[in-house]
Parts: C-alpha cells; sequence; structure tokens
C-alpha cells in the first residue's frame, strides 16, 4: 500500500531495463533515490537511467495510442522536444528547464498520457529543443 508521500514511478535505464515501484525520495538534486517494488527496495542511480515517469497508473491503456505533439492546452512554461541518444522522441512542457544539474522535468504533449510528469536525464538526452508556447515546433518528429 502507497503512502502519502509515494510517487508511482517507472526508472528507464540507458541499457533499456525498466523498473516499476514507488518512491518517496526522489529528487533532482539528488543522485540516487528507492524504488519499491514487489521484490523490495532498490537503489537507483540517476546516472545509469534515461528518464523516470511518474505515472498515474502502472497498467495504463494498452489499447491507447499516445500521440506525439503539443496536444495539451498550456497557459505557461515552454514547449520541449527531447530526442534521446537511443533514438526516443517526446513532446511536452517545461516549467524550469535547465541545462545544469542532473536533468529536468518536464509534462507530456498528450493530455490522454499515462505519464504525470517525466524527469528526463541530461546525459540520455541527444539534442532538447526550446520554443515559447506559441512558437512553431512541427507537431510531429521530423524524419
Amino acid at each position: 500500500m502507497s503512502t502519502r508521500n509515494e510517487q508511482r514511478a517507472v526508472a528507464r535505464y540507458r541499457d533499456g531495463r525498466i523498473q516499476r515501484g514507488t518512491t518517496a525520495d526522489f529528487s533532482p538534486l539528488r543522485e540516487s533515490f528507492h524504488l519499491t517494488d514487489e521484490a523490495g527496495t532498490h537503489l537507483v542511480k540517476i546516472t545509469d537511467l534515461k528518464a523516470v515517469f511518474f505515472v498515474r497508473d502502472f497498467a495504463g491503456n494498452p489499447a491507447y495510442d499516445e500521440k506525439k505533439g503539443f496536444l495539451a492546452r498550456q497557459n505557461h512554461g515552454k514547449k520541449v522536444l527531447v530526442e534521446f541518444v537511443d533514438g526516443e522522441t517526446l513532446f511536452g512542457y517545461t516549467l524550469n528547464y535547465s541545462s545544469r544539474g542532473l536533468g529536468f522535468f518536464m509534462f507530456p504533449g498528450d493530455p490522454g498520457s499515462n505519464n504525470e510528469k517525466i524527469f528526463v536525464v541530461h546525459t540520455a538526452a541527444q539534442t532538447v529543443k526550446l520554443s515559447p508556447l506559441t512558437g512553431a515546433f512541427p507537431t510531429t518528429p521530423q524524419t
């Protein structure tokens, strides 16, 4: 049973591994956090990760096809397009992007996404493109 301070998180490692669990001590300022699953509590090092996805639920909706683009209505922050070293692309919005530190938070561009927010690890991102909310990013990735 999760407590009020625990968040459902999916740790996606740079090597492709995925670990699901809850965390009560994640901080973008710390180099590690604990993730608890049915097997126990594990120490997760941020530098080993691609991103941490904070999710509504672990099952999600397998039939849902997440849309790529800027579909959520935002009144603040900036549009952000993240291209990871492994080729995955994420669209979303960020309130506090900085190239300093371990990474930054973004919110998904698709309001129907199972992700509530995503912590992107800088070392796993090949490029990060920012635009004002009125900026003209393409709505889908360029191939």
